[in-house]
């Protein structure tokens, strides 16, 4: 077990690299156009989707005979230029922007994965996290060690099954797709293309989202909606859990290649909490309403006298534009985020970590000097950020600062293509709130409850994942897995032990 001042340094250090936030796994794009610029259209998608990832992205396209695959670290602009684009041409095409889970951050892990066996070329890309890897990289021909990915595993399942039945001759990747997909365990968005389609895949418990949308002479695929829009597609339906839709010169297809028992939606609830965009449809519910409505319950939960409701940018304000319309109390800013700052660096002392903190965020002093504020953000991970922002409100002369945050408290790590590292360095784990509200400086602090939260989306009945608030894990995770992360939090004890903590 790690003592607590280990814990808590590794917390400060990780805190620094990604804004305190929970880390999303991927955004997938997939478009069949013929006569299009194909390449130019999967770039505008994952330029969409870019904020689910930032450590490599990719584009693969297909012209009836032969795919071309572009793939790089860095952001989708520095990834790809005209000149690369001009590459990329032909009638259908995938895309990828990365962040790590299961692989770790490096260009052999950068996606679309590639594939040529058995006279079939495909292309695939994953949003998620499989939590059976290991005993899936046993079945491949793969040498031991030589699965870098997850990912990498999938495909190398398909490669086998093609090897093996080369007389699948129109549909290869499709019958491969039927054979290997019911193997999978865990958290899979899928977009594949061969020489003639574009495949999506949803697991069977629809994790992570995917929908399908209408172009003129098309059809797109994609993590979220606002990638539809941004190539002026029409937003037609989410795939549903479990579902495989063939997109190629007939239409579009669904088949269903999982058993009816796995059938169990169960979204990831932190989609409509953080890392959806707002612009995007899940449930059929915008997910800004959603955040919105989130604050309005949080106002009728935990009320308070305060001068002004401020959200932490970005993604607390419309949860606190929903806490001042409940409230009435006024809706203003107290933080301007630099939006040009990308990981920050693991600063070795208490002041230079104080340092990367303000590079994020800096405080209005004019809106903030001898008010009482509200402060809604919509989740507190690791906490270290939190503390630091709380510490520059006081510093810019708050008289009050009052947290409210629009999800329960995050005491679990993720299996399903969330990175948020081990147990021992979530806060919530090792305090409960009222030792958390001391470490943060608050005057007082509260937390949306979970039935509120379903609430707030619009969709209660609709199925979601909330493992990472519960530790209830619907897919069931590996003895080898789970002891990874799921170490003891350190015991709870005098706050004054963590003043070692950054800020």
């Amino acid at each position: 077990m790690m003592r607590k001042d280990e814990a808590v340094q590794s917390l400060s250090d990780r805190d620094l690299s990604d804004g305190g936030k929970p880390r999303e796994a991927c955004g997938v794009f997939g478009v069949y156009a013929p006569g299009k610029a194909v390449g130019h259209l999967c770039y505008l998608g994952i330029f969409a989707l870019q904020h689910r990832g930032q450590e490599s992205a990719g584009i693969a396209t297909s012209d009836g005979q032969h795919l071309t695959v572009i793939r790089d670290m860095g952001l989708v602009s520095s990834v790809f230029d005209d000149r690369a684009l001009a590459a990329l041409d032909g009638q259908m095409g995938i895309g990828h922007t990365r962040y790590s889970t299961t692989g770790s951050s490096a260009w052999k892990n950068a996606q679309p994965v590639f594939r040529d066996v058995s006279h079939t070329q495909f292309a695939l890309a994953h949003n998620g996290n499989l939590t059976n890897t290991a005993e899936l990289a046993t079945q491949t021909s793969m040498l031991p060690g030589m699965a870098s990915s997850d990912t990498d595993v999938m495909a190398e399942l398909l490669s086998d099954h093609l090897h093996q039945n080369p007389r699948c001759v129109g549909h290869e990747l499709e019958g491969a797709l039927a054979a290997v997909l019911p193997k999978l365990r865990g958290a899979f968005s899928l977009v594949l293309t061969d020489s003639h389609s574009v495949i999506g895949v949803r697991d069977p418990n629809g994790f992570r989202p995917l929908c399908l949308g209408r172009l003129d002479g098309g059809w797109v695929l994609a993590s979220e909606s606002p990638a539809l829009d941004i190539v002026g597609a029409a937003f037609v339906r989410e795939l549903d859990p479990g579902e495989m839709v063939v997109i190629d010169r007939d239409g579009v297809r669904s088949l269903r290649p999982f058993p009816e028992d796995r059938i169990d939606p169960k979204l990831c609830v932190f989609e409509f909490v953080y890392f959806a965009r707002p612009d995007s449809q899940l449930y059929g519910q915008s997910v800004h309403a959603a955040r919105v409505r989130m604050g309005e319950q949080l106002a009728d939960q935990a009320p308070v006298e305060a001068d002004l409701v401020m959200g932490v940018p970005d993604s607390g304000i419309p949860a606190a534009e929903g806490y001042s319309r409940k409230s009435g109390i006024p809706f203003g800013q107290g933080l301007v985020k630099n939006r040009y700052i990308g990981r920050t660096f693991i600063a070795p002392s208490q002041e230079l970590r104080e340092m990367a903190v303000r590079m994020k965020l800096n405080p209005l002093r004019e809106n903030i000097a001898g008010r009482r504020l509200v402060v809604v953000d919509d989740s507190i991970v690791r906490g270290t950020t939190t503390r630091a922002m709380v510490k520059m409100l006081r510093e810019a002369g708050a008289a009050e600062v009052h947290m409210r945050i629009s999800s329960p408290p995050y005491r679990w790590p993720c299996f399903y293509g969330m990175d948020t590292g081990t147990r021992s360095e979530l806060l919530a784990a090792n305090m409960d709130v009222g030792e958390i509200k001391e470490y943060l400086g608050v005057d007082s602090l509260s937390y949306l409850p979970l039935d509120r939260l379903i609430a707030a989306t619009g969709a209660p009945s609709a199925g979601f994942c909330s493992a990472c608030l519960t530790g209830d894990y619907p897919v069931s995770i590996p003895v080898e897995l789970r002891s990874s992360v799921l170490e003891e939090p350190a015991a709870v004890g005098d706050v004054g032990q963590l003043e070692g903590m950054s800020s």
